[in-house]
């Protein structure tokens, strides 16, 4: 006999969303899909990325912005693991007001989860630098999440939290 994975609620979805920070996007490679982590921070129902402005991710948007974003939510010895799996288009913001307000809800978010100041080193910075530097230099690139045309879910184990 086998066991169906129940699915999630569109509520538990966006439960998992805003409460995690971290996750997986799969681009288009070349013989490969290219995978790579990344915070990401929730803000007016869209989620948003920074990138360091170089790397193959960069090549890899550039010639096919369709993307696979994969979010989880686990427990150490992996019990209780729900996953949030969005196939969507990663857009580049350029409008300087917005990408100011991404900018500083990821110095925020770093701030607020104590997150090691090591992390900002993935985005173009020197551990060493001001936190503020990551919202007032434009040393990374500011993608959102468009265009979501599905969303899969699967959770396992006892996924109260």
């Amino acid at each position: 006999m086998v066991f169906e994975i129940p699915a999630l609620t569109q509520e538990e979805c966006e439960k998992i969303i805003t409460a995690e920070y971290l996750c997986r996007i799969a681009f288009h490679g070349e013989k490969y899909p290219y995978l790579a982590p990344f915070l990401y921070v929730w803000q007016n129902n869209h989620i948003y990325f920074l990138s360091a402005n170089y790397g193959a991710k960069i090549k890899y948007f550039r010639e096919n912005p369709l993307v696979v974003v994969e979010i989880e939510q686990t427990v150490p010895d992996l019990s209780r693991c729900r996953f949030v799996t969005l196939y969507g288009r990663l857009r580049e913001i350029q409008a300087n007001e917005e990408k100011k307000t991404i900018r500083r809800a990821f110095v925020s978010l770093i701030q607020e989860k104590n997150l090691s100041k090591n992390i900002i080193a993935a985005l173009g910075h020197n551990p060493e630098e001001n936190l503020d530097a990551l919202e007032t230099e434009g040393r990374s690139l500011v993608w959102k999440l468009d265009e979501v045309d599905r969303v899969s879910e699967l959770q396992f184990g006892n996924a109260a939290r």
